[in-house]
């Protein structure tokens, strides 16, 4: 429990963000923050290993401040230890190894086959992923530990976000909650479908993170989670963006979070076969199941925004009004804990047992109260039977994942890897630990835990024979658009241009 007094006074609390330079989510969760009145004599603290990207968007959030005329300060530095010392939250919003760690993770998959859309949370991408942010978190978790206030508590939005929630709480020895916005995204398309206002429909999520399932929809009171099917098929956009997600909905009964592109690497049955990709995704926008979407749009925001902050432009400030608040859960965590104001959402924490027939130990995405006293979760019983089959198979994956990145084992990393839904769909064993050789040596920079095992992989993969890989560029991919190609799009549509 926080000590701090209940005031309408400004409150003296420091928030620190680890890996500030993403404008993206740094921007946005300062600004709802600034929406809480009691917040406005906050201390934000910003840290990353990038200086460049650092400092602007400190400057960026500084301009956004002075614009509201507040007097909120941000110190910038690039020593980590100096953000967090003294903090009493801490906001993880890293990308380790930042875009090219990124690219590994997409096109070493496709050399034998495996076509990711995002690759940020199970699948190949998403488990060497966790190996470069579990490293780091721990890392993180040891300052939190040192410097920073006493039950300091880590919110962490950093994908993979269940396995590095999970080694935050059981490895790091802080409180780590994760957060996502999976949920709120896929309640508004369900009020959508059903022609009704987000806040017409009560919902009811349970299971584990990009995997969780609506369990219970109810409109105006009525229960309609058997409706939904019909809605969505009739539905003119999502009948065709969410194929795989209504898919899921017609074999599983009910409706998951995440986007049809996120959702189609973690299963085995939609990505498995190049010649049947197309028929489940949807070219209109990369979250769909673009092959390597994820990665596209956001090389090709990296590279718009440092070229247009480069040359003098900058963003319109932001407006800091509560209708202009977003339903990140950040904010709203923060001020029920300082303020003791109810807040209701949807949070991965550990398990225990609030999801019955999922693994105590895992962490599980489902609904809780934040007031001063902390998270309150109740018990969600059981998931239907089929729901908890499938997220129990992403926990295997998970808990191999975590152990690995924890102790540097890479026997644990291949059997991750093999006991993938869609690796194990698309790659027999030999297949799976060359690619993982492939993997640690491309990814070595990242992987302090690994050097034994990349310099075992480096021996093998000199010495040879390979097996013989596929110049495979994927099923659904576009070319990464140049700056001379996105400026030519901004001039037709201001709003497109990154």
């Amino acid at each position: 429990m926080f000590k701090h007094e209940i005031t309408q006074n400004p409150m003296p609390i420091k928030i620190a963000f680890i890996g500030a330079g993403s404008i993206g989510f740094t921007r946005r969760l300062v600004a709802d923050l600034l929406t809480v009145p009691e917040f406005a004599g906050i201390e934000l603290a910003f840290t990353d290993i990038n200086a460049r990207n650092l400092n602007m968007v400190a400057e960026i959030c500084r301009r956004d401040i002075e614009a509201n005329n507040l007097q909120t300060k941000i110190t910038a530095t690039t020593n980590r230890r100096a953000a967090l010392k003294g903090a009493n939250y801490v906001f993880c919003v890293v990308r380790i190894g930042g875009i090219e760690a990124f690219v590994h993770d997409i096109e070493i998959p496709l050399k034998y086959g495996v076509d990711q859309c995002v690759g940020d949370t199970l699948c190949a991408g998403g488990i060497m992923y966790a190996q470069r942010g579990i490293a780091a978190i721990l890392d993180f978790c040891k300052d939190i530990r040192e410097v920073a206030a006493p039950d300091c508590l880590l919110l962490n939005y950093a994908n993979p976000m269940a396995m590095m929630t999970w080694a935050a709480n059981q490895y790091g020895g802080v409180r780590c909650v994760g957060l996502c916005h999976g949920v709120q995204h896929g309640h508004h398309q369900i009020a959508n479908v059903l022609g009704l206002k987000q806040e017409e429909v009560d919902i009811i999520c349970a299971g584990i993170n990009h995997q969780t399932w609506y369990v219970s929809v109810q409109a105006k009171g009525r229960d309609v989670t058997g409706k939904l099917l019909a809605a969505f098929e009739r539905h003119a956009e999502y009948s065709q963006t969410e194929k795989v997600r209504i898919d899921m909905l017609r074999r599983f009964g009910y409706y998951s979070t995440e986007s049809n592109g996120h959702l189609s690497e973690y299963v085995p049955w939609y990505r498995k076969r190049p010649n049947e990709i197309m028929q489940w995704i949807d070219m209109g926008s990369w979250i769909s199941g673009e092959t390597g979407g994820y990665l596209r749009v956001v090389t090709e925001g990296r590279n718009w925004f440092r070229a247009e902050f480069g040359r003098g432009k900058r963003p319109e400030t932001m407006k800091y009004t509560p209708e202009n608040r977003s339903s990140e859960h950040g904010s709203h965590i923060i001020e029920g804990m300082e303020t003791g104001r109810i807040y209701r959402g949807h949070f991965n924490l550990v398990n225990n047992s609030t999801i019955t027939n999922l693994p105590p130990d895992a962490i599980v995405e489902a609904p809780g109260y934040v007031d001063r006293h902390g998270f309150n979760t109740p018990s969600v019983g059981d998931l239907p039977l089929g729901c908890a089959a499938v997220c129990n198979a992403s926990i295997s994956v998970q808990r191999l994942g975590v152990e690995a990145a924890v102790h540097g084992d890479d026997t644990l990393l291949r059997q991750a890897m093999l006991m993938d839904p869609l690796v194990g769909a698309v790659c027999n064993p030999p297949e799976v630990w060359q690619m993982v050789d492939d993997f640690l040596v491309a990814h070595a920079p990242w992987l302090p835990q690994y050097k034994r095992s990349t310099n075992a992989a480096k021996k093998r993969i000199a010495s040879g024979p390979r097996i013989k890989t596929k110049a495979y560029k994927g099923a659904a991919r576009l070319k990464t658009r140049s700056m001379a190609e996105l400026k030519r799009l901004e001039k037709k549509n201001p709003r497109a241009g990154h």
